[in-house]
Order: structure tokens, then C-alpha cells, then sequence
């Protein structure tokens, strides 16, 4: 297994739906949904690079409260160990800067989606329920 690259995303939430960003196709898992965030940069704590991220990606602030869940995915060009925070937005409205689709949706609407594949343990947990 190649070294797991640091990455942080942010679960938002609004009126029981959670936000959901699709990539852009010229990126590696284009056009797949996934939740905002990034790479953790040398130096950065995990809530800092949310924050940068998002800010960023979407043009917000969030802070980061408790994490979801973490996991270790496998791509074919790369591991990620993944991160992902219960986060609220403290200021601004989210922007496409970075994505071609931003979207609140509920958890029974996810298998609307093509999602990237290291969200898949994450998706299930937020189809069964738990938050």
C-alpha cells in the first residue's frame, strides 16, 4: 500500500440535508460527488486544512466539532487516510470556485449519486442513520 495521503472533509448540514460537491472533470474522479475538503498540507492540523479547504473550495468559513468518521481507501493512484468532520459554516454562503455542482441533499437520496469511492463506508453510515 502507497503512503496514505492526509485528507479532511467537512459533513454540512442544513434543514436535514447535507451538502455534496461534484469535482470537475479534468481531476482525477471527475465529476463523482464527494463531500468539500482536502489535502492536509505539511504544518496544518487537520481542522486547519478544513478550514483552508473550504474556504478555498467554497468561499466559507467552517469550524470543525466532532469527527464522523476515518478512514483508509485505496485508489489505483493513491491512498487516503480520510478524515471526515461533523462541520458547521460560521460565514458565507458556499460558491463553485473549485466544483461544477454544489448540492443539499437528504440521506434517501443518495443512491441518486455517483459518489467517489472512498465515501462509500461513510454513505452507508449517513443511509443507516447515525449522524
Amino acid at each position: 500500500m502507497k503512503t496514505p495521503t492526509q485528507v479532511v472533509a467537512a459533513l454540512i448540514w442544513r434543514d436535514g440535508k447535507f451538502m455534496i460537491c461534484r469535482r470537475p472533470p479534468h481531476k482525477a474522479r471527475g465529476n463523482l460527488y464527494e463531500f468539500v475538503g482536502g489535502k492536509v498540507e505539511p504544518g496544518e492540523t487537520k481542522e486547519e486544512a478544513l478550514a483552508r479547504e473550504c474556504r478555498e473550495e467554497l468561499a466559507v468559513a467552517v469550524r470543525a466539532k466532532s469527527v464522523f468518521m476515518e478512514l483508509i481507501h485505496e485508489y489505483p493512484d493513491m491512498t487516503v487516510d480520510l478524515t471526515l468532520f461533523n462541520a458547521e459554516l460560521t460565514e458565507g454562503e458556499p460558491q463553485m470556485l473549485e466544483h461544477t455542482d454544489i448540492r443539499w441533499i437528504a440521506p434517501s437520496e443518495i443512491p441518486n449519486y455517483a459518489f467517489c469511492p472512498a465515501d462509500g463506508a461513510i454513505l452507508k453510515k449517513l443511509m443507516e442513520g447515525a449522524s
